[in-house]
């Protein structure tokens, strides 16, 4: 059915005594907006703030015009490319740009998941995200470069062996895809760099940390969903603190696009000073499971204000890692938090 999948009973139930259910598309759609929501988040569009040509507002359209592509991702009859696309062509005809491409790419393979569960509490395992993506096919990946016709992306060249698979060229690249057989999977693990002949194991390079979740088993947003899960107060909070402990473990890809991998790594770098509390901070760019759950909950969110305006003013904008934070509220939801008090 539309927007299937197990239902799960919340904790904290209605104010009516009621359980609360929701379906995978409920959560993923709450979410997109409580990712938008959580401040502060350094250097992204927030309650607080917006950026120049990007509001708070379309990010809210976009999570609603995201919904049927969401559905098509949770009823297991829709090919998860299409499903993408689907909801990546709502997302920028609602949202009037593009909000949340990156977002997308890491929630519909997550819902597909959740919606293939047998039973309540099994449905969201690294496993299962992994069998989705290796379940994928080259129409899949076809749909997936069908996207970019709906948005701009900020993407980076590919491989010098893979200039026919270069994102942007969108529909123009299906006879490329269909000639190597490149399933949706494979142009992830191109773009993670595990693939191809070009300068990818360049120390300095930072990876695309979107397309390794979906080749490494999601191990990103599982572990910052446990910050999450283990943290207190209000979600919009939680999320916060756990952008800053995805940014303190590792650059981000959008900002290494934009502005350098130099600058990348010194953003991360100031990201990982603030989740020290009383003792001393995590050491920065270590890896996600190198962050301890206790830093993420002694992040200093008034401090982070302040970084938050630096950021801005700078125009340093990590927006992979608001993607990776919106996917840890999924599961974090699907294993139980709660919106209510």
């Amino acid at each position: 059915m539309a927007g299937g999948g197990t239902a799960r009973s919340g904790l904290g139930g209605s104010a009516g005594g009621a359980a609360v259910t929701s379906t995978p598309v409920d959560d993923a759609t709450l979410a997109l907006l409580l990712e938008v929501a959580g401040t502060p988040k350094p250097g992204n569009v927030d309650r607080h703030r917006d950026l120049d040509g990007l509001r708070f507002e379309a990010f809210l359209g976009g999570a609603v015009g995201a919904r049927e592509g969401l559905e098509l991702a949770a009823d297991g009859t829709t090919g998860v490319g299409r499903a993408f696309e689907r909801g990546v062509s709502g997302m920028a005809a609602r949202a009037g740009t593009n909000t949340q491409f990156g977002c997308l790419l890491l929630l519909v393979p997550l819902v597909r998941a959740s919606a293939e569960a047998e039973e309540p509490g099994g449905d969201l395992a690294p496993a299962g995200v992994e069998r989705v993506a290796r379940e994928t096919t080259v129409d899949d990946a076809v749909a997936f470069y069908r996207a970019f016709e709906h948005v701009d992306v900020a993407v980076a060249d590919p491989p010098a062996d893979a200039a026919d698979l270069d994102v942007r060229r969108g529909s123009d690249a299906a006879p490329a895809l269909r000639e190597r057989e490149a399933t949706l999977r494979d142009v992830m693990a191109l773009s993670a760099g595990l693939g191809g002949d070009d300068d990818r194991g360049d120390p300095d390079r930072v990876p695309d940390r979107n397309a390794r979740e979906w080749v490494e088993g999601f191990p990103r947003t599982f572990r910052a969903a446990e910050w999450i899960l283990s943290d207190e107060g209000p979600l919009t909070d939680r999320a916060a603190r756990a952008f800053l402990g995805l940014l303190a473990a590792e650059p981000d890809t959008l900002v290494a696009a934009n502005r350098g991998p130099e600058t990348a790594r010194e953003a991360s770098e100031r990201a990982a000073a603030l989740l020290g509390g009383a003792g001393a901070p995590p050491d920065a760019l270590a890896g996600v499971d190198a962050v301890d759950a206790a830093a993420v909950r002694a992040a200093d969110l008034g401090a982070a204000e302040e970084l938050a305006t630096a950021f801005v003013d700078e125009e340093i904008n990590p927006g992979t890692t608001a993607d990776l934070t919106c996917a840890a509220l999924y599961v974090a939801l699907r294993r139980g938090a709660e919106v209510a008090p």
